[in-house]
């Protein structure tokens, strides 16, 4: 049952469900015969969502119902762009943005940056950037937030023990701003792997959108580049091998390359995609692990 709690916490952290996420967090420490590092965490969680999202809190909602945001964008900048930033506010957020152990409040921390006025805040955040122990995940969403702050020119950081050189303005923001040849990747790979299982689709897009933020910038990103039917099968094949050994534990790797067409030419290029993505994969659930109780 704890197990169904905390995926049910991490979807409403993904889906911006901040108040709900603050009720559940509450009953959770309410519990007992956990263990004390689950209630550290959970405490830690919650003050940062207290802090981080003050108008979710029941004192403030009224508020926010009169507002009446014309849209959805709207309403996130005025969750995530308070009214005051004092220097307190400031040093908090830019704090665990660099220094907390959770990844989950990192990437909150960043979202909240993006609105923060002071004058050295990019500076920071380039600076923080250097550091070769932040999480490829969270080193992403810096990179969007940078853009997101209009900030233009090249970064040269260390992703996934590769040193590369990245143009900020290039950054993508969403799914459909990656270039074509990664669309079509994942396109080939849903349209298989639907035949076999309905469902796999969906699962297939949230690996191949993690797997990015891995590896965007690294030499097996730049691969994928490459705009030509073989690079699309490999790694189309790589990820939908990837994709059954996560969700089913076990994948016919045979039949996935005669279903994708790898020829013998194309076999040492296919397995290194495989293990460009099985690597992430391992990464992933590592940190899935380290968070279950």
């Amino acid at each position: 049952m704890l197990d169904q709690y905390q995926i049910q916490l991490t979807r409403m952290l993904e889906a911006e469900q901040y108040k709900e996420a603050k009720e559940l967090l509450r009953f959770l420490l309410q519990c007992q015969g956990q263990e004390k590092k689950n209630y550290e965490e959970w405490e830690s969680l919650l003050n940062w969502l207290v802090m981080a999202f003050p108008d979710w809190d029941e004192s403030s909602q009224e508020g926010i119902v009169q507002s009446e945001p014309e849209d959805e964008a709207a309403l996130r900048e005025q969750l995530l762009n308070p009214q005051i930033q004092d220097e307190a506010y400031i040093n908090q957020v830019l704090y665990i943005m660099q220094n907390h152990p959770m990844i989950d409040q990192q990437m909150l921390a960043l979202e909240r940056v993006v609105y923060i006025e002071a004058a050295n805040v990019n500076s920071i955040i380039m600076d923080w950037l250097k550091r070769d122990d932040i999480h490829p995940m969270v080193q992403f969403k810096a990179l969007q937030c940078l853009r997101k702050r209009g900030l233009t020119g090249l970064i040269s950081i260390v992703r996934l023990e590769e040193k590369v050189e990245l143009e900020i303005e290039s950054t993508p923001l969403s799914m459909e701003e990656f270039p074509e040849p990664i669309g079509r990747i994942l396109e080939r790979t849903e349209a298989v792997a639907e035949i076999d299982d309905p469902t796999l689709p969906h699962f297939a897009s949230e690996l191949w959108k993690e797997s990015l933020q891995y590896l965007y910038g690294t030499s097996a990103y730049q691969w994928m580049l490459r705009d030509n039917d073989e690079t699309v099968d490999c790694f189309a094949a790589a990820l939908h091998l990837t994709l059954n050994l996560t969700v089913y534990g076990s994948a016919n790797d045979d039949d996935i390359r005669d279903t994708y067409g790898i020829t013998d030419t194309m076999r040492f290029r296919y397995e290194q995609a495989c293990r460009s993505l099985r690597s992430v994969a391992m990464l992933l659930q590592r940190g899935e692990d380290e968070h279950q109780p």
